[in-house]
């Protein structure tokens, strides 16, 4: 596997001996998966050359008494739970951290709360997604109780169920053991900033023009954005950026996900409650979903890259084919 891409020569972090133990270190761990596929996956390249030095990186911009916050900004599809299980097995195989995960996509509002969203402020408020969906308290009081953790300690943090468009019950909900050195904390708007206003007035897409005339809709998530939002991604110390070619690839990789949520919501069709049905979305139904992205994906390929610590350029085949680091 050829790669279109590496990190800098001239910025490579730690030491040449610290990245070489990484390596070898995620080798081992990979080796069996390697060997069970049969097949050569160009990963000992792809460590050696992108992801080793990025958790390398990460590792050098870690304060020594405290959890490091990693965020990690990019539109559906575009590889951030990838890039966050790599990142885990480099940090924890390679230096003996110990890395939790939390996706801004645990914190949605349940069905019933933006059902209350929709009728109060805004009917487009019932798709998930934007700000103004979230819990951002929630998030807030998990990225302090993880920050806090002691040797011992159970952080319980929740899961949401894109298949039935529900969180899941808190029995279902993800446990994390322990103290915390890395938190990866990921979404599609991680570290989005509001827009100006004057650039709320003019619609981006057909739903907005029909469904959202006056503005409203826009005006309130943009403010959701520039309230509660800040302060949650205040909390991040390093922003990394997966920057999508084109708004095209939204839809093209979300469709892809459909298929794969499909695939597993009919393994788990044998435990689903009848209570809980599923809700995988047509091509029609992806498109309208992603147009409630849209606005914030273009205004964030446009504005990120400019101030993230790291950003990687990927092409429509998720290759990366650009890596640049903020001086």
């Amino acid at each position: 596997m050829a790669l279109l891409s590496e990190w800098p020569s001239d910025r490579l972090p730690l030491t040449a001996e610290q990245r070489e133990h990484a390596l070898e270190a995620t080798n081992r761990a990979f080796a069996n998966a390697v060997r069970n596929l049969q097949v050569d996956l160009g990963l000992e390249e792809l460590f050696r050359k992108i992801y080793v030095p990025t958790a390398c990186w990460v590792l050098e911009n870690k304060p020594t008494d405290t959890p490091l916050v990693v965020g990690i900004n990019g539109a559906q599809g575009a590889g951030k739970a990838r890039l966050f299980n790599l990142l885990e097995v480099v940090l924890s195989e390679g230096f003996g951290l110990r890395v939790a995960h939390l996706s801004i996509d645990d914190l949605y509002l349940t069905r019933g709360a933006r059902e209350e969203l929709a009728q109060q402020v805004h009917p487009m408020l019932l798709t998930r997604g934007v700000p103004g969906t979230h819990d951002v308290d929630l998030g807030l009081k998990l990225l302090s109780e993880l920050k806090s953790a002691k040797d011992g300690q159970v952080t319980r943090i929740p899961a949401f169920d894109k298949s039935t468009d529900e969180r899941f019950s808190e029995e279902s909900w993800h446990e994390y053991f322990g103290a915390v050195d890395v938190i990866v904390f990921d979404g599609w708007c991680v570290g989005a900033r509001p827009q100006p206003e004057a650039m709320l007035l003019t619609p981006v897409n057909e739903l907005e023009a029909q469904e959202d005339p006056d503005c409203s809709w826009r005006r309130y998530v943009n403010q959701q954005l520039a309230g509660p939002y800040q302060q949650l991604f205040r909390q991040i110390d390093l922003l990394i950026c997966l920057q999508i070619p084109d708004m095209q690839v939204v839809y093209d990789w979300r469709a892809q996900q459909e298929i794969k949520l499909e695939e597993r919501a009919a393994l788990l069709s044998e435990v689903r409650k009848p209570s809980d049905p599923l809700r995988i979305m047509s091509s029609a139904e992806i498109r309208r979903f992603i147009a409630h992205y849209e606005r914030l994906t273009r205004w964030m390929l446009e504005e990120i890259p400019q101030r993230a610590d790291l950003t990687f350029e990927l092409n429509h085949n998720h290759k990366i084919t650009q890596i640049h680091l903020r001086d």
